[in-house]
């Protein structure tokens, strides 16, 4: 196991390894998806024809190596949803939250730090591409001068960081990379030590003084104090290792499954034709079929309009 010295490395360590874990799952979920489309053969006619009620059905031939080969396509298609799902919520969420927040306009003397409404003494970092710092007029008016010196140092590393595309994209990545449960963890963990980071700066920023950022902590009680940022506020920070042994075995299954897609894609035989049997076969009656389930999809959609 790899120590950190600092919740500062520590963050930047971790963060390096959950970056290098999500890389080799993204490249091994290409991988898989690139070697099954190049295992598949598009032939004119059908490989296998069966006849059901009347209509004939093609089939496409596949062996027991192919089989295999599209059930990891399958996971790696539902890697891809799942990553597009989550950007696109993360995305959607971001610009909801811009919108709503109430603010009230910028701190004077104070770059990239905005003032919101509101009575309830709360700070925060947010912002994809352009993070900013918004703290509330509450917060303005319960915190003393040092105290809001050491909140704003703390939010300011989480920008100057950008954090929150950090630790977004983690999520993204670690929901979607399934078969990779180190990855949750990691960014758990890379949470856990940003904020640590970002307290190591808002007492740095006041020379060493501890009380203010312990005093602003407790003005924003409310909100809940993790239990890791009063034992490191106290001198007491456990010292946490990096998972070096689980990472390793981590790569070493992605290595064996890489492997095994490599072999498979050698082997495997998958046969199928672009010719659809009932839309070739009676085009005419589809399409007709088709014209009144589209006029009623587009009479419901021209209603339902603002």
């Amino acid at each position: 196991m790899l120590a950190s010295s600092s919740p500062l490395r520590g963050a930047d360590r971790t963060y390096r390894l959950g970056a290098g874990l999500a890389l080799t799952g993204l490249a091994l979920t290409a991988g898989v998806l690139g070697t099954a489309l190049a295992t598949l053969s598009i032939r004119p006619t059908p490989a296998h024809r069966v006849g059901v009620l009347g209509q004939q059905l093609a089939l496409p031939a596949a062996n027991v190596q192919a089989i295999v080969l599209l059930s990891l396509a399958t996971l790696g298609i539902a890697v891809v949803l799942a990553g597009a799902r989550g950007a696109l919520t993360a995305l959607l969420a971001q610009r909801r939250l811009r919108r709503a927040l109430p603010v009230a306009g910028p701190l004077a003397g104070h770059e990239h730090v905005w003032v919101l409404h509101g009575e309830h003494p709360h700070a925060f970092c947010a912002g994809l591409l352009r993070p900013a710092v918004y703290v509330t007029a509450g917060a303005l008016q319960r915190l003393s001068g040092d105290q809001l010196a050491a909140v704003l140092a703390h939010e300011h590393l989480h920008r100057a960081r950008r954090d929150p595309l950090r630790i977004v994209s983690a999520r993204v990545l670690g929901e979607a990379l399934f078969f990779f449960p180190l990855l949750r963890g990691l960014t758990r963990r890379y949470c856990t030590l940003a904020e640590l980071a970002a307290d190591d700066n808002a007492v740095a920023a006041l020379d060493g003084d501890r009380s203010a950022l312990a005093a602003a902590m407790l003005a924003f009680e409310a909100n809940g104090i993790a239990p890791e940022r009063v034992d490191h506020l106290s001198g007491l920070t456990p010292d946490w290792r990096l998972p070096i042994a689980l990472t390793a075995l981590s790569l070493f299954g992605a290595s064996a499954l890489a492997l095994l897609v490599w072999q498979l894609g050698r082997h495997a035989i998958l046969q199928t034709t672009l010719a659809l049997p009932v839309l070739s076969a009676q085009p005419c009656v589809v399409i007709l079929a088709l014209v009144p389930l589209a006029g009623t999809a587009l009479g419901m959609w021209a209603t339902r309009r603002p």
